[in-house]
């Protein structure tokens, strides 16, 4: 029998809201494994501000404090104040929130956070769009993605913007650590957490987290299209350690075209603009193995 380096350990209990193949529910659970009981979460508006349950009901072992979409920087700022105030160290501090309240509503108090070097870990679960609302798009949203807010008719209904970079926006803030993860790699995702927590200072990683609903997609797909976002190059696995990135799983190459035609968001796309999000992809793995050789 193979040996895991996952905690066996559960942090999560039975029972949360969560919609059937949730990558959230996965990122939580991978994410506390690596962190452990000693850990306190902020979370704002966003999908898992109700998946917790109904009060008095929690699915979590670890303690909440609900904040405002905007203020999960300033959440955290403010509980990790009060911890070294009452000269408890051992806590870990972590603000878990969506891409729609990270790269957009709480982008200012996240820059704020990072420019203060805030003890404490931001994870960003990255379903692609304001999911919890119906479907809207965000900032994080791909290019060429079918939200409900993205108009222009029967053939042109799909996002024209490309995805923000937020770990280029976080690394321009000079943090210690920053690193991508995916549900589909659970002992990758779990040794960065358990790195993060061992470091100093405001550290952020960021989770691809597969949407059924939202990425119009079948339930029991949720680790195989996380999987393909790795093995296209969509999203890959990276960590930037001081300053320098390390590519932690180079993934197969696979055809972006695999990765898209299991999405009903992406179902309106003709070739031509799947080749375009192809040389796209292309272009930016090809650069991250330039950064990566170059030692930046």
């Amino acid at each position: 029998m193979t040996k895991t380096t996952i905690p066996e350990e559960e942090f999560t209990y039975p029972g949360s809201t969560g919609c059937p193949g949730c990558g959230a529910n996965l990122v939580m659970r991978y994410l506390l494994k690596g962190l452990g009981d000693r850990t306190v979460l902020s979370i704002p508006a966003c999908c898992w501000a109700v998946m917790p349950g109904y009060w008095p009901s929690n699915c979590l072992k670890v303690p909440i404090l609900y904040t405002a979409f905007e203020a999960t920087g300033a959440g955290i700022s403010g509980l990790r104040a009060a911890y070294d105030a009452k000269g408890v160290k051992d806590v870990t501090v972590v603000g878990f929130a969506g891409d729609g309240g990270t790269v957009d509503i709480g982008l200012q108090a996240l820059s704020g956070a990072a420019e203060r070097q805030t003890d404490a870990i931001y994870v960003m679960y990255d379903n692609e769009a304001y999911m919890n609302t119906g479907i809207q798009r965000s900032g994080a949203t791909p290019w060429g993605a079918w939200t409900t807010t993205t108009p222009g008719g029967a053939t042109k209904n799909y996002k024209h913007e490309p995805k923000k970079d937020i770990m280029a926006i976080m690394q321009a803030h000079g943090i210690p650590y920053a690193a991508t993860v995916s549900v589909a790699h659970p002992e990758d995702f779990v040794k960065k957490a358990q790195k993060a927590k061992s470091l100093k200072g405001l550290r952020f990683i960021h989770a691809l987290s597969p949407c059924p609903p939202g990425w119009r997609m079948s339930p029991q797909l949720t680790v195989e299209v996380a999987r393909l976002a790795v093995d296209t190059h969509l999203f890959p696995l990276y960590e930037i350690d001081d300053g320098r990135l390390r590519i932690t799983r180079k993934g197969k190459g696979t055809p972006v075209k695999e990765y898209l035609k299991i999405q009903g968001r992406f179902s309106h796309l003709d070739e031509s603009q799947v080749d375009s999000i192809q040389k796209t992809v292309d272009e930016r793995w090809a650069k991250l193995l330039k950064r990566e050789s170059e030692g930046a």
